[in-house]
């Protein structure tokens, strides 16, 4: 066996996926969502939860969209900023007054 670690990953997969199954094969009863001025969507439970999930995704991510841009250019730019050499390129002076690290 390679790596025990490597068992215990899978088997924890496949009790979440057959946990889901089971909730998915438990929830096929119609249920209905009721919507503004008398719509209303009609579907088997576990669709209407798996549309919330997904819905719940995209405005989550949607919303860290600007967050994630935000901290990316500044990434680029830092990394930009680090390729460039300096102005200045002698070596700088070693600090005298400063003891080496561990006296």
């Amino acid at each position: 066996m390679k790596n025990p670690l490597w068992l215990l990953k899978w088997i924890l997969k496949a009790a979440i996926f057959f946990t889901l199954f089971a909730f998915a094969l438990n929830n096929q009863q119609e249920a209905s969502v009721h919507f503004f001025f008398g719509n209303q969507w009609r579907s088997p439970m576990v669709l209407i939860v798996l549309a919330a999930f997904a819905l719940g995704l995209i405005v989550g991510a949607l919303g860290m969209a600007p967050w994630w841009w935000r901290h990316r250019s500044a990434a680029v730019r830092e990394r930009s900023a680090a390729a460039t050499p300096p102005a200045d390129s002698s070596p700088p002076a070693p600090a005298a007054s400063t003891p080496p690290h561990g006296i």
